[in-house]
């Protein structure tokens, strides 16, 4: 039980990992443009659509799909990759409850 607690992140660490990702995201404009397409929103949305812990589980989804992008984003944030596996588990499921 003890190393199950310690797996995982809050949902606010979670949200800031997830709203680090999107600021890197915002400075490649083609993987922004792939990520916005796959989401189906525009760029005019994303600050509201950010607010929203599932929107931010999506965009480190997005990141785990892609190894490159993941890698380049966690060595420049200098954060583990397996922190955005954990991050997207406590934003996908903030209560802790699995199916």
């Amino acid at each position: 039980m003890a190393l199950e607690k310690k797996a995982s992140l809050s949902v606010e660490t979670a949200q800031e990992i997830a709203v680090g990702a999107l600021a890197f995201l915002a400075r490649n404009p083609e993987h922004l443009g792939r990520f916005l397409s796959l989401a189906g929103i525009g760029p005019a949305e994303i600050r509201e659509a950010a607010q929203e812990p599932e929107f931010l589980a999506g965009v480190l989804e997005f990141f785990m799909e892609d190894e490159q992008l993941l890698l380049a984003y966690t060595q420049n944030a200098n954060i583990r990759p397996t922190n955005i596996a954990r991050a997207h588990l406590a934003l996908a499921n903030p209560d802790g409850i699995l199916n």
